[in-house]
């Protein structure tokens, strides 16, 4: 699995997701948009860390900032 995440948007990501478990605690997102935060929260949490987006290989973009070498 090639990475494909840079580090402002995986900063954004996780701030992203710790809003969302905040407003879901703080009780203004309940119910059933509640729990489709907390799952959003999680994915969020989850492709930052590993810092893949399998999203981003769909609609293939890359916000990493490591260049490849050439094979010559």
């Amino acid at each position: 699995m090639k990475k494909n995440m840079g580090s402002y948007d995986k900063l954004i990501r996780l701030i992203v997701a710790i809003a969302l478990i905040v407003l879901y605690y703080k009780e203004v997102l309940t119910g059933t948009l509640g729990i489709i935060a907390l799952v959003l929260a999680l994915v969020l949490t989850v492709t930052s860390l590993i810092g893949f987006c399998p999203l981003y290989t769909l609609f293939g973009i890359n916000t990493c900032k490591k260049e490849e070498k050439e094979e010559k």
